[in-house]
């Protein structure tokens, strides 16, 4: 099956045409809002859920800019990336945005804020099914690599360092890649206590996650079956030492070669994707019971085990500063990396992915370190502040970051800082970038990203939910309307 998908076509999927942007800023600033949304017969998939879900929002949430933003952001996924093909078995094919290809990780949280919806509408729960079930293919296809295409034609990384096969996008072996979709296949079952997409093809999915886990262990030595090198002239595109990476002294812990950024790991043990991997195989082994697989879910709970009792050793940092904190990466001989990157899973990110309680006084320690000049990938300007990292490189914040800091904030400031920043640095396009300069907004990578559009909608749903509709409503309006310019990551 073949898709064509142009960037010239960008502008229309995303919302309103390029052509239009001036005078729908001049439209805004009379305070009428249009819509960025494509039109109904443009949109890729429809949810009667999902559109009585904005409703239901925009009845309390009278904030003009923020419902306009919320309205735009929400349904982007579904109106814009996913392709389903409601065949007998349900199959879904997620793109990213303005990038042709499924990620395991992007594509799960994608679509992981409807997945409270699903009961109240079928074809949507067959959608969401229809994830999983190309998600457990592609872990078969390959577990090492990232990200595939879902139509034919040579890979854009063809000429990688690595064992690439046909269909797969990018061979970067990222541990959150194996922990995401048993992440969206829990909290499906969950939302649906549907049981029929944990088959027997799934289940060689699992066994095919734990073994690349047990051999990202490294037990036998750095030589693994995975190896990855690039020619590109940025360092954090490929791996050290022929493609194997920084030495590891196995200690229980997983390695992972690149971090959800897609950038190389310095120290392979990253943390935050070890916690993850520990709070999803207990809840693989939670579907493994259901489906009376009792030995495969004591394997994953033994790994589990495994991996908890290694980071309690190995992943504590005192630092003079904050106190114990959790580090970044870890080698397993006494190095560590203390920063945090602004993609999920990273250590801010590590409630919001329920692998430990927001009020954890380690986690509390490390927020306060990440969120801080004292994290090198912290950077605050006139225009605002948050965590980035090497992806795009200095001076540029990731607006994912501001998201999961209002997610993972105890008190009604901090939330409303957030929000604030958020609507201030969107440009006047009314969607979640990729990431924007600290001091100009206006300077923003990827106009279209599914993943930051969506993951702000769940949190104005995870708040108007908390009962905190009064203090969205109570936000002042962004402070500028700018015009957008579009630039290119180095």
């Amino acid at each position: 099956m073949t898709f064509t998908f142009a960037l010239a076509l960008l502008s229309c999927l995303q919302g309103a045409p390029a052509t239009d942007r001036a005078a729908d800023l001049t439209a805004r600033q009379d305070q009428t809002y249009v819509s960025r949304r494509p039109t109904a017969d443009a949109r890729l998939f429809h949810s009667e859920a999902v559109e009585k879900e904005i409703k239901r929002v925009l009845k309390v949430l009278k904030h003009p800019y923020l419902a306009w933003m919320f309205e735009n952001c929400y349904p982007n996924t579904i109106d814009t990336t996913v392709h389903f093909f409601g065949d007998e078995d349900d199959d879904t094919y997620v793109i990213t945005g303005d990038i042709n290809a499924m990620w395991l990780r992007d594509s799960s949280a994608q679509v992981y804020p409807y997945l409270q919806l699903a009961k109240k509408d079928k074809r949507l729960q067959r959608m969401l099914r229809g994830v999983i079930r190309r998600q457990t293919r592609y872990l078969l296809q390959d577990p090492y690599a990232n990200a595939f295409y879902g139509h034919g034609g040579k890979a854009e990384h063809a000429d990688d360092k690595t064992e690439m096969k046909p269909g797969v996008f990018e061979r970067k072996y990222e541990l959150d890649s194996l922990c995401y979709p048993l992440f969206l296949a829990y909290a499906y079952l969950q939302a649906t206590g549907d049981l029929s997409v944990f088959d027997a093809t799934w289940v060689e999915a699992v066994k095919t996650i734990l073994r690349t886990m047990r051999e990202q262990q490294r037990k036998e030595g750095p030589r693994t079956s995975y190896r990855f090198t690039r020619r590109t002239h940025a360092m954090h595109d490929t791996q050290s030492n022929s493609g194997y990476g920084h030495p590891a002294k196995p200690c229980g812990l997983i390695a992972s070669s690149f971090r959800p950024s897609d950038d190389c790991t310095v120290f392979p043990y990253l943390v935050p994707s070890n916690f993850f991997a520990v709070s999803v195989l207990e809840k693989a082994a939670k579907i493994l019971d259901r489906i009376s697989n009792p030995a495969l879910a004591a394997d994953c709970r033994t790994l589990a085990a495994e991996v908890s009792s290694a980071l309690q050793k190995y992943a504590i940092v005192e630092h003079p500063k904050y106190g114990k904190i959790y580090a970044f990466e870890v080698d397993g001989y006494g190095s560590h990396l203390l920063m945090d990157d602004a993609n999920a899973p990273g250590l801010l990110s590590l409630p919001f992915l329920d692998c430990m309680p927001v009020d954890d006084p380690i986690y509390q320690n490390t927020r306060r370190f990440v969120w801080s000049e004292d994290n090198p990938y912290f950077f605050r300007g006139t225009a605002g502040e948050g965590i980035g990292g090497p992806h795009v490189g200095y001076d540029m914040v990731w607006p994912m970051s501001i998201i999961i800091k209002a997610y993972t904030a105890d008190n009604d400031d901090e939330i409303a800082r957030c929000l604030t920043q958020i609507m201030n640095t969107d440009a006047g396009l009314g969607f979640i970038h990729e990431s924007f300069n600290k001091d100009n907004p206006e300077r923003f990578t990827r106009s279209w990203m599914a993943w930051a559009n969506t993951i702000f909608g769940q949190l104005i749903v995870k708040l108007i939910d908390d009962g905190k509709a009064g203090l969205l409503n109570s936000l002042p309006m962004p402070n500028h309307m700018p015009k957008p310019v579009e630039t290119k990551k180095n």
